[in-house]
Formats: C-alpha cells, structure tokens, sequence
C-alpha cells in the first residue's frame, strides 16, 4: 500500500503552497485538498500565465492528476462556480479530473454575511477574517446543524436550507447588515445545480481504494501552521486543523497512511491580519521587503506584514507536524538586503531568553533575538543550478538549527524558478 505524503505551510499562510504542488503534481496521481475554503488564494504561474485557486487542488493544471475536495474542507458552491469558469480558457477536463466529498460542508451565503457582522461586532479586537464565511460555516458543522454536499442531492434540500437560513436570519436581526435574500438565494441555487454536474463522492473510500491500488496521494494544505485552531496564536487563527493531523481528518486517512511532510516557509516572514508577529518589520526594511515580494493577499488584496524568519515558530511547526523536508520559498526576495537577520531566540519580559513559543504569545512583551548574516546581492531568478555562496551559507545555518533539510529552494515565482537539493542535516 503507498502512502499519503503532506504538503503544508509552517508560518502564518502565503507560503507558496500553490506553486509547490503545481511542481510536484507530476509525482503524484491524486492531489487532494484536506480543510480550508475559499480563504485560500494559491498562486501557480507557468508558461507566462497567473492564476489563483482558492478551493480547487492546484493538481488541476496537471492533465493526469485527479483531484479532491476532502470533507474537511468548507466549500462555497457561488465561489466554486465562478473558480470553475474561469478555468475554461485552460481548456481542462475539469469534470473528469475533480471530485468533491459529499460530506464537504456548504458554506451559505447567509454564512459570509453573518462573518461580516461578527467581525464589525469585535471593533478592535477583529481577527482579521476574510470574510468569506469560513468561521460561521465550521460553527455550523460544530453545532450539528451545518449543510454538507451530499444534501443538495436530497429532494428536500429548500427545506434543510429555509430551516437553517431562518436561524442564521434571527442571528442578523441584532446586527447592521444589508443584504438581498432574494438575490443571493438565487445565485446559491444556480451555484447548487452547477455543482451537480460534478463528481461527488464518498472520499473516504476513494481515497483509500486509491492507497490500495498504489496511487501517490499529496494532501494539501491550506493556510499555515500556525494558524491552527488548537496550536496557532489563539483567537487569531483559522477555524480549522492545518496540520498534518488535519489530513487524517479532513480525509478519512489513517495516521499509519502518512509518508513524506513538506513544511513549505518563506525565507522571511509574513502575516496578514491581527495577531502576534514577533518579527514584524515596521521600519524601510519592512516596506522594501513587501514591495520586493510584493506581500499582497492573493484572497483579499490586503498589505501583509513582513518581517525576518522565526525560528522558534518554524521548530514549534516542525514538531507538531512531522516535517521531513523543508521547502524555502522566495529566496529570491532577500537579495535586495546587504545583511539578513534570522530570529533564533525570543527575550521575554521576565528577563529569560527562550527558543519556544510562550503560551501567552498574544499578550506576553516578546523581543527577537537575532543573528546576522552576509546577504547575497545576486538576482536568483537567473540561477538555474548554483546558488551563491552566502545563501548556501543562510540555507546551512537554517538546517543546523532546524534539523531538517531544505531539499528545494524557490528562486522566482514560475514553475521553472525552483531548485532541487540533496542537503543533510547537522
């Protein structure tokens, strides 16, 4: 039987996630999606074309790759439809290679506004959502009241849907918010009936068959480790697990079923929305490195914050998720800088100094400690092989503090811009 290997995000989202399993999709007969929604924004760019999914696997591109959305994700069937025809210029097979779980749960369109209400009901303390419903979906779930895919097959679906939307509307009488029913239950219905003409499955067991027959699984991920719902920085995270746990559940996969987890990192940091970020940058540095990255949210357009690589978020990530490789992205961004700093340690307000994450990250005063390495002014984006010294160099020390290694390197956005190592550990 093979095995399930994991492709996850170790920091706080955008990652490069997409690009990754766009790369690697050619080792794998199954990608499937394991939790998350339209949240997500992975970016894939090849052949001179940009696009970004947000609920679809990024194996799509891939003529031979079949790909799942497992029920642990929560999926937008309005959303859905419009990622679907924007696909159709690619000329894909998209309802042969796409199947989606029936016990994926729906997100409703009184989901996204009941997120909206809750977020402007928080002032300052927003978490930074996206809006797109997720948190109000997964409470549904939660609750045992939620709608799942497989119920838009039911005769009596307009009744399960009347039924939790008249409970969703005594929520939104409290709250200041405009809507038009009657519209955006007509585009959820037209959305619903597109959705049928889709592969919708029993996943569980299309998975597992799959495992016997000797398929490669990739499970992806979607948002960043650090982000989780239980070990993220609580309250802003994510309403779902976005560890490797999470494929297990979000899959119907067996922990024994798991091989390979790739931990996918900037070489820097980001984060959008509230929440602590011990290594923010709000200085020139900071603004350089969102402009060279050009660090805009690929689901929202917001600005994210930018800062130095952590590494006692990065070892936290690493250990709860198993992580057997690591895969740096973005490289190429550091080249603007002379020297590069790495966050090894943080200095608590008690005086002690201290390589893990405190409990009280949200409110406990948290200074970085830092060491400094020699930059590398080269523009990687040409380098097809060799990388230059300093950042082999910034690459060895990441390894030795991490025990991990850092088998590829991403030195531009395009599928070609990736270079594969062999490295070990210290």
């Amino acid at each position: 039987m093979s095995k399930v290997d994991v492709l996850l995000g170790l920091q706080w989202g955008d990652e490069g996630k997409g690009k990754i399993v766009d790369v690697l999709a050619p080792k794998y007969d199954v990608v499937a999606r394991f939790q998350g929604g339209p949240n997500a924004g992975h970016t894939l760019e090849f052949d001179g074309i940009k696009h970004v999914l947000h609920q679809i696997p990024s194996g799509i591109f891939r003529e031979t790759t079949r790909n799942v959305i497992g029920n642990g994700v929560v999926l937008d069937a309005v959303i859905f439809k419009a990622e679907i025809e924007k696909l159709a210029k690619f000329n894909l097979n998209v309802k042969k290679n796409l199947f989606i779980s029936k016990k994926a749960t729906l997100i409703l369109p009184t989901h996204r506004l009941l997120d909206a209400a809750y977020e402007k009901a928080k002032g300052e303390n927003k978490i930074g959502s996206t809006l797109k419903g997720i948190g109000p979906t997964y409470q549904d779930k939660i609750g045992r009241q939620g709608l799942r895919v497989g119920d838009i097959l039911s005769a009596d679906f307009k009744d399960r849907l009347k039924r939790l939307t008249d409970v969703h509307f005594k929520i939104l009488k409290d709250h200041d918010v405009t809507y038009n029913w009657a519209e955006l239950e007509a585009q959820f219905l037209d959305a619903v009936q597109f959705l049928k003409e889709f592969n919708l499955i029993e996943s569980e067991y299309f998975l597992n068959r799959e495992l016997k027959a000797g398929s490669s699984i990739l499970a992806e991920g979607a948002q960043g480790a650090l982000l989780d719902i239980d070990f993220g920085s609580y309250p802003f995270v994510t309403s779902s697990n976005t560890v490797t746990a999470g494929a297990c559940t979000g899959l119907g996969i067996a922990p024994r079923h798991i091989g390979e987890v790739y931990g996918i990192f900037k070489a820097y940091s980001t984060r959008v929305g509230s929440g602590p970020f011990p290594t923010e940058l709000l200085d020139a540095d900071g603004e350089a490195m969102r402009k060279e990255g050009n660090e805009f949210g690929s689901t929202t357009g917001r600005a994210r914050r930018c800062g130095w690589i952590d590494l006692p978020s990065l070892k936290y990530s690493i250990m709860i998720n198993g992580v057997t490789q690591l895969l740096m992205m973005k490289a190429d961004v550091l080249s603007i800088f002379p020297n590069i700093k790495v966050c090894t340690h943080y200095a608590l307000k008690d005086g002690s100094v201290t390589d893990t994450i405190p409990y009280e990250i949200v409110h406990e005063k948290i200074s970085p400690v830092y060491t400094e390495l020699k930059g590398w002014t080269t523009d990687l984006r040409q380098s097809k092989e060799s990388l230059p010294a300093e950042l082999n160099d910034y690459i060895k020390f990441l390894e030795t503090e991490l025990h991990v290694p850092i088998t590829l390197v991403s030195t531009g956005p395009d599928r070609t811009q990736t270079i594969h190592r062999e490295s070990v550990t210290a």
